[in-house]
């Protein structure tokens, strides 16, 4: 069952402009490991805006801008190897971007199609968000949130790095689920 916060119709309270609150925010990724467990990590260096039109909910836009030194995954060697030129060669391709390209409601949810570029290469995603929220904070600021999902497969990105198991398989899975949690806060 909805909430109201999730209607179509709670839009029309996140409507306006928003500012990435990054103390608040995670935006985290998952990947199959030596194919039994997940690896989970995140990015902790970002900034993004983004706009919801409640009238036009396609004329909603979104921009994110990633720091890709700033990934972890709680082990400083598996971090230096996800920084190396074998995965995100933060030295050559020192950010990840995504830029909206269209929106539409689902339901109760939000679906936004992008352009997300990884490694240099740039392939449209779509990401389905659900509003969570609306709110005042104690010091008058209005907060939005909104919990976001995709996959991606990191061989789309030329992320192709990875070492055969002698039980068959591979030591790093293609497909990278992401899990975005997002709280922001209304622009003037």
């Amino acid at each position: 069952m909805s909430t109201p916060a999730t209607e179509a119709t709670g839009l029309a309270a996140a409507a306006g402009t928003w500012a990435i609150d990054t103390a608040h925010t995670n935006l985290g990724f998952s990947a199959r490991h030596a194919m039994v467990a997940k690896v989970r990590g995140s990015f902790s260096d970002f900034a993004g805006t983004f706009t919801i039109d409640a009238s036009d909910v396609s004329a909603s836009s979104a921009e994110l801008t990633i720091q890709t030194a700033s990934i972890e995954t709680k082990n400083a060697d598996r971090d230096a190897h996800l920084k190396s030129a074998d995965f995100l060669d933060v030295e050559k391709f020192p950010t990840i971007t995504f830029t909206s390209t269209a929106v539409r409601a689902d339901g109760d949810d939000i679906v936004m199609t992008g352009d997300l570029t990884v490694h240099g290469v740039t392939r449209s995603v779509d990401i389905t968000w659900e509003l969570t929220g609306v709110s005042q904070d104690p010091w008058g600021n209005t907060k939005v949130g909104f919990e976001g999902s995709a996959k991606i497969s990191r061989k789309e990105f030329d992320l192709t790095w990875n070492a055969a198991l002698e039980t068959g398989g591979v030591l790093v899975g293609d497909e990278i689920k992401l899990d975005l949690d997002v709280e922001a806060a209304k622009q003037a």
